[in-house]
């Protein structure tokens, strides 16, 4: 099995041209019997999105044109990432599936090295931050996914938070496999319960938008004001059947955008939820949907696990080249090695839901703050001596209570913003 690391903005181009659903239920056994793979885990991918900032100007926000003309003189990266941009100009390194954690970090960064010089001839820099501390939301990316979503955040009251998580928001995306059919619930209430203790370790978002936000994660704070419909957890009741809990959850979840014979894509700005548009009591495009639709309507789901056939992890803040191996590493390792989740499942078991607290205040909380550090002490146990000054450095942070959101903001109250800004772009760590 790979992970198909393909681009949500492609997937839009594509129209519905396969046989119409009959019904939810039909919707329901497809998402079932496709959104996990079975086999062995082993395999890591790697996303790391970037603001992109002028070194001259950090005010200035990059345009598309400026951005595209200089991807495109980008040669092939040594570790194979894909490079795109996201809606508000932030870079993103997509990295292939690679066995195990190390030579997926290694690989991310050689790109990441090699992306950043490319940028710095031109006079921009690629910033690990959870969100943009300094430039008002806006999009530059033209593509007819991002203004359709624009229309369907407004017609939903959350114009806001959706122009700032599609535009002020930067992520580090881990993608692991499914694992074996038969461990899949243990799997995927583990991911789910690291999610809390992951942020507060990770939080590296304090600023949005040129003040303190009150969050030690911003970032998680805009995802958490979208719906919970398409944003929030997707476990059931217990956890015990993933497929089913991923169905319902795709089923009950309103339809955003839906694409049309001519490739355009269309917002809904209406509540409708997909099972009325499979069952026929709405039709949108005056038709009912097709399984084209339904994969298309998957992309629009932002859980914080998405089930995409693997597991996408999509909880923790963009954070710096010197802790993010560490980060990555310690929350593969406490999924893929079978001692290390049992110790996190125990470990995080008081704080699997504290999501906003851990947003919030980060390891300010004791029992967060309690769970981090067994999580980061069973993960360096366990690090290669390839890792050993980056899972030092975490290993520090967290004994002492300390995300990377601290660090960026004593460097704000000392600098100012756009100066702190200004020497993260320049590589200043």
């Amino acid at each position: 099995m790979t992970f198909a690391m393909t681009s949500e903005v492609d997937d839009a181009r594509r129209s519905p041209t396969d046989a119409g659903l009959t019904s939810a239920n039909e919707a329901a056994a497809y998402i079932g019997e496709t959104c996990l793979n079975d086999g062995p885990v082993g395999q890591v991918g790697l996303e790391v999105e970037a603001h992109c900032f002028d070194l001259r100007d950090p005010m200035r926000r990059p345009g598309w044109d400026e951005l595209t003309e200089i991807i495109s003189g980008v040669p092939a990266l040594p570790g194979g990432s894909a490079v795109t941009v996201e809606p508000g100009g932030a870079v993103e390194l997509s990295g292939p599936p690679l066995q195990g954690p190390l030579p997926a970090i290694a690989a991310m960064q050689a790109d990441r090295a090699a992306l950043r010089a490319t940028f710095a001839q031109a006079g921009l820099g690629l910033v690990l931050l959870g969100a943009d501390p300094l430039r008002p939301a806006r999009r530059v990316n033209p593509g007819a996914r991002y203004q359709a979503m624009e229309t369907f955040f407004k017609a939903s009251d959350t114009g806001a938070a959706g122009a700032a998580m599609m535009t002020s928001t930067a992520s580090i995306q881990i993608n692991l496999d499914a694992g074996p059919r038969e461990g899949w619930a243990d799997r995927v209430r583990l991911a789910h319960a690291l999610g809390p203790t992951m942020i507060a370790i990770a939080a590296n978002s304090p600023l949005l938008g040129g003040r303190f936000a009150g969050w030690r994660s911003a970032r998680q704070h805009v995802w958490g004001q979208l719906d919970s419909a398409r944003c929030g957890p997707v476990l059931g009741a217990n956890g015990d059947d993933p497929a089913s809990d991923w169905a319902r959850y795709a089923l009950r979840a309103p339809v955003m955008l839906v694409n049309t014979p001519s490739s355009e894509v269309l917002p809904v700005t209406t509540w409708v939820p997909f099972a009325d548009w499979a069952d026929g009591r709405v039709l949108l495009g005056d038709r009912r949907p097709t399984r084209d639709d339904l994969d298309y309507h998957l992309t629009t789901l932002f859980p914080p696990v998405r089930p995409r056939r693997w597991l996408e992890i999509r909880y923790l803040d963009s954070v710096p080249d010197a802790v993010w191996p560490a980060v990555a590493f310690t929350l593969v390792t406490l999924l893929d090695d079978p001692v290390a989740a049992d110790i996190a499942a125990e470990a995080t078991e008081s704080v699997a839901t504290a999501w906003d607290r851990a947003a919030q205040i980060g390891l300010g909380d004791r029992r967060l703050a309690d769970a981090a550090v067994r999580c980061v002490h069973t993960a360096a146990q366990r690090a290669p001596a390839a890792l050993e000054e980056s899972m030092q450095q975490l290993v520090r942070s967290v004994e002492q209570g300390r995300c990377p959101a601290d660090d960026f903001s004593d460097r704000v109250v000392k600098n100012g913003i756009a100066p702190a800004v200004g020497q993260l772009a320049q590589g200043d760590m």
